[in-house]
């Protein structure tokens, strides 16, 4: 897991910023969406990178919803 999304994630959480983790959210899902329709190369780790820090924004917004 990459401790740079970790930490703008983090950020977000305490500004209670949950547009801004939507917009990230938003993001990374286009870019998997675009990822997966990569040919010629491996984008298995690029895949693998963006579905975890998809992840961590999930929870975060789980988190703030639960505020």
């Amino acid at each position: 897991m990459s401790l740079s999304i970790e930490l703008i994630v983090d950020g977000y959480v305490k500004l209670n910023n949950r547009s801004a983790l939507e917009n990230l959210l938003a993001h990374r899902r286009e870019l998997l969406q675009q990822l997966n329709s990569v040919t010629g190369v491996d984008s298995k780790p690029a895949i693998a990178q963006v579905s975890q820090d998809i992840t961590v924004i999930e929870r975060a917004l789980a988190a703030l919803a639960q505020e």
